[in-house]
């Protein structure tokens, strides 16, 4: 019986384990560099009582393995919301989709542009090399200026010429001139787009408290604290930060591509090399906790202009009634971006981010006494940036990989951002474990 090691309890290693175990299989563990589990879907209370997320996530899914697999977890112990989700611009609140939506603002300047710049782009036949020139070859110069090209910088926090644009899919509403133009006429909102217009949340523990149910999977076979720093393909061997050593005859890693190619002992030079290629950004996740009841039903909100350092504002605190310590308070959860092409201060950004909902009418500047909790988590690794020649350089990576029975899968192990939400990070997990044993072909992580 091959013994199956598991590098990362995130999302993607913890459903590794507990396919593993679902199949009865018993000689497999799985190592964590952190002391707890869940990976970017992890998340902390403070000592306030508020709960915090690493980031804004929910749970959608269009597979029906994953949402059994959820169901399984948390039985009758989540919410279902359908989705408020807007976009704060020039002042004013319209609801997301921009390109869906634009037509509502009311600064009918700003609607004149985007149509306009629709219009021109309609009859274009030229083609595009990378994102930035998708993106105005697809929704013209009124919605890439006001909306496509700022957001997608903060989030991105990486020049938008150096993305590639194939990882698109059901990630970015393309447009429908037909639809935009009934939407005008008849002056209709239209937030009906995407996989997660409808979602659901865990009752308690934040996200965090969906991949806390995994625990009764790894029993006996779970290691944290565990921080692997070399791996010899040719031993089948780790060795950790503490210096022990785990054998395996097949290694499933979910850290960071690159970092795994960095930890690989005796690696050809061209792999080295490619792990340099690799481009990401950071994160830096500010909570606000408020000593009031939440003045809003929205769900998230995105912020393109400058006045804020976030992409992204989240009422957290709207997902379930046990992530405050009480119904007399509310939680904002603020998300920025950095990276080597865009610097933000860790030690200012608590500050910042609160001018940023003031500037953003979210917060009044009487109310900055009524905040009593900040959180703030410094995530090395936010988002897996699709830089051009990705595709090629991961074919090579994976192959060579594969090779030495070592899989690497998830948001950063398989470094597709395009199936790196939660449930493609599970199933990634799930269907590498399938391959392994069952030899079964992945439907999720294809190279």
């Amino acid at each position: 019986m091959k013994k199956i090691v598991i590098l990362g309890a995130g999302p993607t290693g913890l459903g590794s384990a507990y396919r593993l175990h679902e199949m009865g299989y018993n000689n497999w563990s799985i190592y964590e560099k952190n002391n707890y589990v869940g990976g970017l879907s992890a998340s902390f209370r403070d000592k306030q009582g508020f709960t915090w997320d690493i980031g804004g996530h929910i749970i959608f899914s269009n597979n029906d393995r994953f949402n059994r697999l959820v169901d399984n977890l948390l039985h009758n112990e989540v919410l279902t919301f359908k989705r408020e989700s807007w976009i704060w611009l020039k002042n004013n609140f319209i609801q997301y989709p921009f390109q869906s939506n634009f037509h509502m603002h009311p600064d009918k300047e700003l609607v004149f542009e985007c149509v306009w710049g629709l219009f021109e782009n309609f009859q274009k036949k030229g083609c595009y090399k990378n994102f930035e020139e998708w993106i105005y070859h697809f929704f013209g110069e009124g919605i890439a200026r006001y909306f496509m090209i700022p957001y997608n910088n903060k989030v991105w926090a990486c020049p938008l010429n150096r993305m590639d644009y194939n990882w698109i899919a059901e990630r970015v509403n393309v447009i429908d001139i037909r639809r935009i133009l009934k939407n005008i006429i008849s002056q209709k909102d239209d937030s009906e787009w995407g996989p997660n217009n409808t979602f659901r949340y865990p009752l308690s523990g934040g996200t965090g408290g969906l991949f806390n149910r995994f625990l009764p999977y790894t029993h006996g076979r779970l290691y944290l604290n565990k921080n692997a720093v070399r791996i010899a393909p040719d031993r089948k061997e780790m060795v950790f930060e503490d210096g022990e050593k785990a054998s395996y005859d097949v290694l499933i890693s979910t850290i960071p591509l690159h970092e795994l190619i960095d930890k690989i002992e005796d690696k050809p030079g061209w792999l080295g090399r490619s792990a340099e290629e690799f481009l990401w950004s950071s994160g830096y996740m500010v909570g606000i906790g408020i000593g009031k009841p939440c003045p809003s039903n929205k769900n998230w909100m995105y912020f393109p202009e400058n006045d804020s350092p976030f992409y992204r504002v989240t009422y957290l605190s709207n997902y379930s009634p046990n992530m405050t310590p009480g119904g007399q308070f509310f939680s904002f959860l603020a998300e920025t971006s950095y990276s080597r092409f865009k610097t933000v201060s860790r030690d200012t950004i608590v500050e910042e981010t609160i001018q940023g909902l003031v500037n953003s009418k979210l917060l009044k500047e009487e109310e900055r006494s009524l905040i009593v909790s900040t959180f703030l988590m410094d995530i090395p690794h936010s988002f897996p940036v699709p830089f051009i020649g990705r595709d090629d350089a991961i074919r090579n990576i994976q192959s060579f990989l594969a090779g030495q029975n070592i899989y690497s899968r998830g948001r950063f192990g398989g470094w597709k951002y395009e199936v790196g939400n939660m449930d493609h990070s599970v199933m990634q997990g799930m269907e590498v474990v399938d391959k392994i044993l069952l030899d079964k072909e992945e439907t999720v992580y294809k190279i």
